[in-house]
């Protein structure tokens, strides 16, 4: 297939992607209208029956080598209208899952194995790659590669990156039961406001080696109603946790842990939690990492190889390799000009990076797989 070919079909599909997003769990239509373009390739797509998304197996035998996408788009005020809007790259990243499809699809008559590619719901919930795996889609791969556009800060137009070291992300919801009392009396009640005040104070005392990127916060809380002279009993919060390893994300929640049991004794209110979200930090592979660089030396060049990036952000890929810790994974890191940001609602970039993309991911795999006959 030519660069001309290529970049036209998955022009075609990007466009109809961007035009019509779908939030989490809710990508029915995207899910439909991808298995209907890889069965006009005469490909076989297994939908799931009780989510959205879907995986493809191109090539003989069983697959031990994948590659994922996430489908989903976010949900956001877009001109003042709040609607689903693809404003993360997934409609960029689901193209070149396609455009990967197509250059793998050419080669299947001679391909030594099977590679697996899988459309992965509800990224942006971080509930998504959970899924994947209770349904056991991974469970025969080796490699998996994953991948996602870059902003201009990380990345120049046209560096890509054979690593994204994503950091871990964990989202806590909880209630406050204190009591009620007038405002006159505050000796008879127990503020929830001052409960959610002492915490946020002790939160500042969870220490973390200063060698570590971290950082724990309250982000909302709600607590009060109309009348001004009532002490509150009652207050739910969220807690925002952030952490470039897993580690220093386990010594965070267990300061936080201890500071919740340390407030509710001082206090005598009840507090409870839960985590709404947990996304893991990235566990990069070192071959994984060594394949992707090849592949990207091979495809556009030495000099368009950028070093590995490190980003706060989160990414549920990578629950893969923390789940199955036996799974070769790393992150291609696309640099195609994303700005003014990712999450902006007017988030752009080079669409024209879209097929370069595809073609690394395809000779990853290929590589991937190839060495693997090799072993065996």
């Amino acid at each position: 297939m030519t660069d001309q070919q290529l970049t036209e079909r998955m022009q075609k599909v990007f466009a109809h992607l961007h035009a019509n997003p779908e939030i989490s769990w809710e990508e029915v239509n995207t899910t439909a209208y991808l298995i209907e373009l890889l069965k006009a390739e005469g490909l076989d797509p297994k939908a799931f029956d009780d989510v959205t998304g879907f995986y493809v197996d191109i090539g003989p035998g069983i697959p031990k080598v994948g590659f994922r996408t996430d489908i989903d788009a976010l949900w956001q005020e877009v001109d003042g209208e709040f609607r689903a809007n693809h404003s993360c790259g997934h409609d960029g990243h689901m193209s070149m899952a396609f455009g990967t499809a197509l250059l793998l699809n050419e080669q299947k008559a001679t391909l030594p194995g099977a590679i697996r590619l899988i459309f992965q719901p509800a990224e942006e919930k971080g509930e998504g790659a959970k899924k994947i795996v209770e349904k056991g889609v991974i469970d025969p791969l080796e490699y998996l590669f994953g991948v996602h556009v870059r902003p201009l800060i990380e990345l120049p137009d046209g560096a890509h990156s054979p690593a994204l070291h994503h950091g871990a992300a964990k989202l806590i919801k909880g209630t406050i039961t204190g009591v009620e009392a007038h405002g006159a009396r505050p000796e008879q009640g127990i503020n929830a406001i001052e409960v959610a005040s002492a915490l946020v104070d002790a939160m500042k005392r969870i220490w973390i080696s200063p060698t570590e990127s971290g950082s724990i916060k309250m982000t909302q809380i709600q607590a009060g109603g109309t009348s001004s002279n009532i002490i509150p009993g009652s207050a739910t919060f969220s807690i925002d946790c952030r952490a470039q390893t897993n580690e220093t994300m386990d010594a965070l929640t267990n300061g936080f842990e201890k500071a919740v049991e340390a407030v509710s004794t001082l206090f005598g209110a009840t507090i409870t939690t839960e985590v709404a979200t947990h996304i893991v930090a990235a566990q990069v592979d070192n071959e994984a990492k060594a394949i992707m660089k090849q592949s990207i030396i091979d495809t556009v060049g030495e000099e368009h190889c950028a070093p590995e990036v490190v980003t706060p952000g989160g990414e549920d890929f990578h629950f893969y390799s923390y789940s199955k810790p036996h799974l070769k994974t790393t992150m291609l890191g696309l640099g195609c000009g994303v700005a003014p940001g990712l999450h902006h609602p007017q988030m752009t970039f080079n669409q024209q990076q879209l097929p370069v993309g595809a073609r690394i991911i395809a000779k990853a795999l290929l590589i991937a797989l190839q060495q693997i006959e090799r072993r065996d």
